[in-house]
């Protein structure tokens, strides 16, 4: 097998470019959705389970995405038709979601056109994003492979930054924040709008500037047959039985991590809500306020992932930074507990932005050093089960423990600390070997 050249900065850059308008789409879900159901009319109780699509729909795209585009050569490449389908997609139904209570429906109807829209929404990001990872581990070598996911990370984080604050920045140049009961305010609404005109504007440019390798340059570069004298037929059970063990070590530690940032993403509206402006009431100001401060302390989570990001690389483990990265995460999510002024939480979220970073950067790297080129995309599509199975599972049991914990969601934040302790700990059951 030929060694895959350097690429220069900006090829690497371009490779991901794309990524930082599919983030800026993904930041405006995680940060809204309970946002937008709550405003509609939705229970506390009842929030986790409309987290149940997105990851639904992320489990069954990217394996079919990862596998149909290992199989696909066109003059505009093997993964880009995919990215740009899915970014067009995207597009459409960011436009739709977040007027799901503007169309003058019943409550019941809004909330059936809110769930279609988000199962749409995160099917087409889904199409989108994934073509990202796959093209890193396509084009770009073992020695650069890491820096690649760094610059990956970096752009994510950056997308995140931008979303995040979309809805506090419309605010403050005086486009409303709160609007008639059941109906999304403007300056929400207004942020998916601009999102979306982002969100094509970078997947086209990576689309331009990217040129993918031809099939005889590929064959060589990763050690396989270029036209295999018999197709194989994908066979998701065999490949996962065939899976390296760092799939399946990585994955338990994803596991908790993931279901963590489940909950972060589900109750942090209703818990600074609750905990700095001392309100539930989700028709009140003070509730949608507090809507934006989350975009605000995310940002402030992305700042912390972009910092942290280039502390990682300087442990002499990577195992070893992971481990510190979750630890100091888990630190932030129960500290929420305890705060009760909207700045302070500013720390909290510093600390969890640490995990994030650790997140976006190695388990793909650990795993895409560890596969070959031939089922590159299926893999890369099946190891996004160890993301979406946890928010599913958190998803799901998401009300009960709420019930449980006295119905109090700051106290969800607290168990997502502890989950991020335990992912910490699966860290040692990972075994690195050498590339």
């Amino acid at each position: 097998m030929t060694s895959k050249p350097d690429l220069r900065f900006w090829q690497i850059w371009n490779l991901s470019f794309g990524f930082f308008g599919v983030q800026i789409a993904y930041s405006l879900q995680s940060a809204n959705i309970s946002r937008i159901f709550a405003t509609i009319g939705a229970d506390p109780h009842s929030l986790s389970y409309f987290w149940i699509l997105p990851p639904l729909m992320g489990i069954m795209v990217q394996p079919i995405v990862g596998t149909l585009s290992d199989r696909t050569w066109t003059r505009f490449g093997r993964r880009i038709p995919y990215l740009l389908v899915g970014a067009v997609a995207a597009v459409a139904v960011m436009c739709l979601l977040p007027n799901a209570g503007s169309f003058h429906l019943s409550f019941a109807h809004a909330m059936i056109f809110g769930l279609i829209a988000l199962m749409l929404l995160d099917t087409s990001i889904n199409m989108a994003m994934q073509p990202f990872k796959m093209l890193v581990g396509d084009m770009v070598n073992e020695k650069q492979k890491g820096f690649a996911f760094s610059i990956q990370s970096f752009l994510c984080n950056a997308g995140s930054l931008a979303g995040y604050l979309f809805p506090i920045f419309f605010t403050w140049i005086g486009i409303s924040n709160l609007a008639a009961p059941g109906i999304v305010p403007d300056s929400v609404i207004y942020s998916f709008y601009i999102g979306a005109v982002i969100l094509i504007l970078c997947v086209v440019y990576t689309a331009v500037k990217v040129k993918e390798m031809p099939p005889h340059e590929y064959a060589t570069f990763h050690g396989i047959e270029e036209q295999p004298a018999h197709t194989e037929k994908a066979n998701f059970i065999e490949l996962l039985k065939k899976a390296p063990s760092v799939f399946w070590t990585v994955g338990l530690v994803q596991f908790f991590c993931w279901a963590a940032f489940m909950y972060m993403w589900t109750y942090t509206n209703g818990a600074i809500a609750h905990n700095v402006w001392g309100t539930n009431d989700v028709r009140s100001i003070a509730y949608q306020t507090a809507g934006n401060w989350v975009g605000v302390l995310f940002a402030v989570q992305a700042v912390g992932s972009l910092g942290w990001a280039l502390i990682l690389p300087l442990f002499k483990s990577n195992k070893q930074g992971y481990a510190i990265s979750l630890i100091i995460g888990a630190i932030g999510f129960i500290s929420t507990l305890f705060i009760h002024n909207q700045y302070l939480l500013f720390g909290s979220y510093l600390l969890i932005g640490c995990a994030w970073a650790a997140m976006l950067a190695m388990p793909f790297t650990i795993l895409t050093n560890a596969l070959s080129g031939k089922n590159m995309g299926a893999y890369l599509g099946l190891f996004n089960g160890t993301i979406c199975i946890p928010q599913i599972v958190a998803a799901l049991l998401g009300g009960v423990l709420l019930s449980l914990l006295g119905s109090v969601q700051a106290n969800m934040l607290v168990l997502a600390g502890l989950f991020l302790l335990l992912g910490a700990l699966s860290i040692r059951f990972i075994k690195i070997k050498p590339v």
